[in-house]
């Protein structure tokens, strides 16, 4: 159903109809210096990711399905991608996802926290 939902999306965007959005932002600072500084936007069917800033050179990206939200689904993120600073990324026909960003392109579970924290039961 998602699916649909952003291929109908993305087809009204192509025909002038614009349906709102979704905006993501991630800024971690130390001392006044962004360590992390990540923006992204999923409007008409197509999600953007920008990596304003990062101190490895890259934002690395972990998307889970938006339901998922315990340890169930920590093998199986929807995507996972990095963008190199200063630089963005998009993707037609992504939308309903939980977005995990981090620095240094340590695997995140969908608690975006490091899968090694993350316990298996």
């Amino acid at each position: 159903m998602t699916k649909f939902i952003a291929l109908l999306q993305f087809l009204l965007a192509l025909a002038g109809i614009h349906t709102g959005g979704t905006s993501y932002s991630t800024r971690v600072a130390t001392n006044g210096h962004d360590t992390l500084n990540s923006e992204a936007r999923v409007r008409d069917g197509v999600a953007r990711f920008e990596c304003a800033a990062s101190d490895s050179g890259w934002c690395h990206y972990t998307l889970y399905p938006d339901a998922c939200a315990d340890k169930s689904c920590a093998d199986a993120p929807l995507r996972q991608f990095s963008v190199a600073s200063g630089q963005s990324r998009r993707f037609p026909g992504l939308a309903g996802f939980r977005l995990c960003v981090d620095a240094d392109g340590t695997a995140l579970g969908p608690d975006c926290k490091p899968r090694a924290t993350v316990a298996k039961r």
